[in-house]
């Protein structure tokens, strides 16, 4: 996977966070649908985390690789 496509991945990432934020009802946050809204969010940075720690891995693969 190359470098555009991981932050392609990253900004559609921030644009689901985006979209359940706006879900969300902030006077009720743990009832109906925000419940599903705070899964989405909590899954989509999970995904952002993973797709950081997959381009650190390939950064550090290329230095080994220039040694």
């Amino acid at each position: 996977m190359n470098k555009i496509l991981t932050i392609i991945l990253i900004v559609l990432a921030v644009a689901l966070i985006a979209y359940n934020v706006t879900l969300i009802d902030f006077q009720d946050p743990l009832q109906g649908n925000s419940v599903i809204a705070l899964i989405g969010i909590v899954a989509s940075l999970c995904a952002i985390v993973l797709l950081l720690i997959y381009m650190t891995s390939k950064k550090i693969q290329r230095k080994i690789d220039e040694d």
